[in-house]
């Protein structure tokens, strides 16, 4: 059975009040592996304006220690890279050499925001 996925606001996982969903299909089988929910207005207003909320603290944040967030994330996405590289392929079709590919290309922006 396909799983329902959330949305994610404000660090925390919320289940979509709309009761509206959207299937996520593997393209190679047309297996529907996951359903993810459709926001409500209300949804994405709670989601911008937490973003909002956020965003002063983290413009506020030294250089340095911003830079080793997004090092930890960079290493985080290496240590997984196979797993993402697997999501990739099953969600849009693509070999998973393609998928690491996209993967990596992802990496070389985050090593040129850590700089």
């Amino acid at each position: 059975m396909a799983k329902d996925l959330t949305h994610f606001i404000n660090g925390a996982h919320v289940q979509g009040k709309s009761g509206r969903f959207l299937d996520v299909t593997n393209p190679n089988t047309g297996e529907i592996t996951a359903r993810t929910p459709l926001a409500t207005t209300a949804e994405l207003r709670g989601a911008v304006e937490a973003a909002q909320k956020a965003f002063p603290e983290w413009a506020a944040t030294n250089p340095q220690r911003r830079a080793r967030v997004m090092f930890e994330f960079k290493r985080l996405l290496e240590a997984n890279m196979n797993e993402l590289a697997e999501m990739l392929s099953s969600e849009h079709g693509k070999v998973i050499a393609d998928s690491k590919g996209d993967v990596q290309r992802g990496l070389e922006v985050i090593e040129f925001a850590c700089g």
